[in-house]
């Protein structure tokens, strides 16, 4: 039985509903710690801003739209499917199109407080875009934050031409719309999303005249232990590309887009090959025509809820910012866990495994049940993360954006799309005024002050002010992301109507 009864579903705005496990997050993190908290005798109420389960990995079409076979156009989707049926029949609440702005935990422990003594407050607001006339507060005695990862974007001139798309939105295009970007799509940036998204786009039709990698693979080899742990991942990789070989995909390894040309939409793309420093190479420039491009330079963990609560932070090996876990997926604050992208950049396994193991310890930790001596499946999901954890960190290292990428940039190349903030700008704050982080160069020059609220602009920002402004002198990069709050954006009226509560932070 749980340890507590949620209130009744019909609770009107403004009232606070009450469960045992809070997740934020329906991706393969958060369902699978639902899951596993909610199969354990837990009352969970899994939150997410989509309207059906899944998450960025697995978004899917929606029913509407009639897809006769949705699995197509994903990896592991039987895993997804068995760890969906397994909720449905759980017994837990799934609340859709909720857009967490902030939480808010307990001053002091209070009757029916939860781990640690604590006691969180989630703040929601409802529909497609967080735009209805209702906002909600959801209360649990633990609460797991599963808010997944969100593209790196590297600006370069042109980027800013319809057509110029990240990666991984040309593929939530593809999944959840059934859309393709263009006919023609340049895929470019770094990282193994780059061979998923192709492999979908030509899937689905489209045609990839280009498969453009900065990085390249040779770095995979400084650690053949590792590799030697994840087989198949190699010859999944190893299928993908004969696949898009054949579909007449031409590689350019060691390259990037360095500018995209067009006037009404992008047309084509100057490709040059890099330096080890991911500087081009004068002289090795070539124009690829497309009528679209799709690039992302890897992702980053969305963690911005969780540093908000003073969460303590680490740098990935790719330059990143990630939570720190305990072996439990506990974060540094009491009462307080996290699982998938948030702890580093890992994949729909690892998250899924880092889920359960959340899930699995909240449970034991509110219902008092001694974990002295870990079960043979907690045993089992240690040694997976594990293995998966070092497999993750070899591509973070193996696809790490070089110090020198700003040297693809001009002084007129916007970084910041909202506010139209350019490279020169950027460059005038650091170099003649003295900023030496992005929050400085925000206030100078409102770089990350538009409407996404720096989260597509923020880590090359956070890199051209930390790195000299034009990557020309090397500085020591910001030991965490900047913590504010809300989340997401909020109107003036839901902030308004919040009863005061004495006993939150």
């Amino acid at each position: 039985m749980p340890l507590s009864t949620p209130d009744d579903p019909g609770t009107p705005a403004g009232r606070t509903e009450s469960y045992d496990l809070v997740v934020v997050g329906a991706g393969p993190a958060g369902l699978a710690g639902a899951v596993a908290a909610a199969e354990r005798g837990l009352s969970v109420a899994l939150l997410d801003g989509d309207a059906q389960l899944g998450g960025q990995f697995y978004r899917h079409p929606a029913p509407g739209l009639g897809a006769a076979a949705p699995e197509a156009l994903h990896h592991g989707w039987a895993a997804f499917d068995a760890l969906r049926r397994r909720w449905e029949g759980s017994g837990g609440v799934h609340l859709p199109q909720h857009h967490v702005w902030t939480v808010a935990g307990e001053r002091a422990a209070t009757p029916g407080a939860g781990a640690d003594g604590a006691s969180w407050v989630v703040h929601a607001v409802t529909g497609p875009d967080g735009d209805d006339e209702r906002s909600v507060a959801v209360r649990g005695r633990a609460l797991l934050l599963a808010t997944g990862a969100a593209e790196r974007h590297l600006p370069f001139p042109g980027w800013t031409l319809p057509g110029v798309i990240g990666a991984g939105g040309a593929q939530a295009m593809l999944k959840s719309g059934l859309v393709l970007p263009g006919g023609r799509v340049v895929v470019a940036g770094s990282g193994p999303l780059l061979l998923a998204v192709a492999s979908s786009l030509v899937t689905a039709g489209a045609r990839v005249p280009a498969l453009v990698e900065a990085s390249g693979y040779l770095g995979y080899a400084r650690r053949p232990d590792v590799l030697a742990t994840g087989p198949g991942k190699l010859v999944e990789a190893a299928g993908l590309v004969t696949r898009l070989l054949g579909r007449g995909a031409r590689p350019y390894p060691r390259h990037a887009v360095v500018r995209a040309h067009g006037t009404e939409r992008v047309e084509a793309v100057t490709v040059a090959r890099l330096d080890g420093d991911w500087r081009p190479v004068p002289g090795t420039e070539r124009r690829v025509p497309c009528d679209a491009v799709a690039v992302g330079h890897g992702l980053v963990p969305r963690i911005d809820l969780a540093t908000a609560l003073g969460c303590e932070t680490r740098r990935t090996v790719d330059g990143a910012v990630a939570l720190v876990v305990d072996p439990a997926q506990r974060t540094s604050v009491p009462g307080l866990w996290s699982a998938g992208e948030t702890a580093g950049i890992g994949g729909a396994l690892l998250a899924m495994t880092e889920g359960e193991l959340a899930g699995t310890a909240v449970a034991a930790r509110l219902r008092g049940v001694s974990v002295a001596r870990p079960s043979a499946r907690t045993r089992s999901l240690l040694r997976t993360r594990a293995r998966l954890r070092a497999f993750a960190d070899l591509m973070a290292a193996a696809h790490r954006p070089g110090d020198g990428w700003p040297a693809w940039l001009d002084d007129d190349t916007e970084v910041c799309r909202c506010e139209e903030v350019t490279a020169g700008r950027i460059g005038e704050a650091v170099e003649d005024l003295g900023a030496g982080d992005a929050r400085t160069v925000k206030l100078l020059t409102r770089a990350g002050m538009g409407w996404c609220q720096g989260r597509v602009c923020g880590p090359a920002v956070a890199c051209l002010a930390t790195r000299g402004g034009r990557g020309t002198e090397q500085r020591p990069l910001p030991a965490s992301p900047e913590r504010r709050s809300p989340a997401v954006p909020v109107r003036l009226s839901t902030l308004a109507a919040l009863d005061p509560d004495p006993g939150e932070d």
